[in-house]
């Protein structure tokens, strides 16, 4: 998918779920077109850093070890630090202040895994919201919620696929009639730009009403940055999820797609039953591949021939999401 953008994004990106990064563990990563490896120390933190070693280059993902809060080099014993610094070397009393590994700063909460990246390695600029506590009106206890992972959890490696095109979905509502096979069209009911998000709310029409206005279900959702969105369904279904998107390279990206299903009444378990993993696929898992279908084979349309209802949230978009593209344009892919 060739993109009038660079593919270098800034902004949180999903990179897993928190079951994925093991105590003790190291975990080789490829995004944005760099080799990372990701680790989580021995007090149960997760951290990322560049992928090779200052020394002689091997892949820390590959055979490293996790030793205290460093990883250690399978090559040479080379230990290195979450602050990326050189903090040990095999038979020598110093180490070496002047290399240093890339650091990526990591965002861990309820179940996922999430990095920061900046083409030019600056700092966050903003926080990562709380996937069940961004909508403070449609609060629920977490417990409430079968754990997403793995069941309610799904993940497309390498698609041809840019993180803006996926968020084009959101203001997008003529498509769920014909790649989603919805009875009903929804309706985009309000959308606001604020800063780095991106947030609207989506009404589906009830159609045992009279009355045009009466919505079965809302979905409230925010982007945050280009990395994805939050969405909380009220009414028909009280759900909650997140649809994340993360560069691989300037060619592909890995897709993230999880869900919060309310549990049943007396359930006091984390693992959902059978019927209830059977009617989420059904029902809302299925819409990844869906998607997909349209989008491996897409071309990106820089000045679309929109009809007047979609014309005005979808250029909101394209114009907000101008400001996570720190590259300058000329040099942009």
């Amino acid at each position: 998918m060739k993109v009038p953008f660079t593919w270098k994004v800034t902004g949180w990106f999903m990179i897993g779920w928190s079951a994925e990064f093991q105590q003790g563990e190291t975990r080789p990563l490829r995004y944005f077109g760099e080799d990372l490896v990701g680790y989580r120390d021995e007090d149960g933190q997760v951290h990322v850093l560049t992928g090779h070693c200052r020394h002689l280059g091997a892949h820390l993902g590959h055979g490293g070890k996790v030793v205290g809060d460093c990883i250690e080099c399978p090559f040479h014993g080379w230990r290195w630090g979450p602050d990326g610094r050189n903090k040990h070397i095999p038979g020598e009393n110093r180490v070496n202040r002047g290399l240093k590994l890339r650091v990526y700063p990591v965002n861990e909460q309820n179940g996922c895994v999430f990095m920061w990246h900046h083409p030019d390695g600056a700092p966050p600029s903003w926080e990562m919201p709380d996937i069940l506590g961004l909508f403070p009106d449609l609060a629920r206890d977490p417990d409430s919620f079968y754990r997403p992972y793995p069941e309610f959890s799904r993940k497309a490696e390498r698609e041809p696929v840019h993180p803006q095109v996926v968020l084009e979905n959101g203001p997008d509502s003529a498509h769920f009639r014909y790649v989603h096979r919805a009875t009903v069209t929804p309706k985009m009911l309000e959308w606001t730009e604020e800063g780095h998000t991106w947030n609207f709310l989506t009404g589906w029409p009830d159609v045992r009403s009279e009355d045009p206005d009466a919505m079965a279900l809302r979905i409230h959702a925010q982007m945050f940055g280009l990395g994805g969105s939050i969405s909380a369904f009220e009414g028909s279904s009280n759900h909650r999820l997140i649809f994340a998107s993360t560069p691989v390279d300037d060619e592909s990206s890995d897709l993230f797609y999880s869900i919060w299903w309310p549990k049943l009444p007396g359930d006091d378990g984390d693992v959902p039953p059978p019927e209830v993993q059977a009617k989420v696929e059904r029902q809302f898992l299925v819409t990844v591949w869906d998607d997909l279908s349209i989008w491996r084979y897409q071309k990106y349309v820089e000045h679309p021939a929109l009809s007047p209802a979609d014309a005005k949230p979808y250029m909101s978009l394209r114009k907000w999401a101008t400001q996570f593209y720190d590259v300058p344009a000329e040099a942009q892919v």
